[in-house]
C-alpha cells in the first residue's frame, strides 16, 4: 500500500469528538444521552477504545446525527474512500 492511512479508532474517536464539540455537549453530556460511562466516551475519543454496534447508535442518537455519517466522516479521514 505505501501510505500512511489513519488508524480507525483514531479516526473515530476525532470524529467522535468534533461532533460531540459541534453539537456543544461534554463528554459527561454525551454519556448521559448515549447511556454509556463518561470514561469510555473519553477512551473512545483518545482511539483506546471502540464502540460496538449498539453504543455506535446510541452515541449518533445522542447527538441527533445518523450512526451512518459517523461512519463516513470516519472513512473519510482513515482514507478508504481513496483505495
Amino acid at each position: 500500500m505505501g501510505r500512511n492511512l489513519l488508524d480507525p479508532g483514531l479516526a473515530f474517536g476525532n470524529v467522535l469528538r468534533t461532533v460531540r464539540r459541534e453539537v456543544g455537549l461534554t463528554q459527561e453530556q454525551l454519556a448521559l444521552a448515549a447511556d454509556i460511562d463518561r470514561t469510555f466516551v473519553s477512551l473512545i475519543e483518545r482511539g483506546e477504545r471502540q464502540p460496538t454496534v449498539r453504543v455506535l447508535f446510541k452515541l449518533a442518537a445522542a447527538l441527533h446525527v445518523p450512526a451512518t455519517r459517523l461512519i463516513q466522516m470516519t472513512e473519510d479521514q482513515v482514507g478508504l474512500n481513496a483505495t
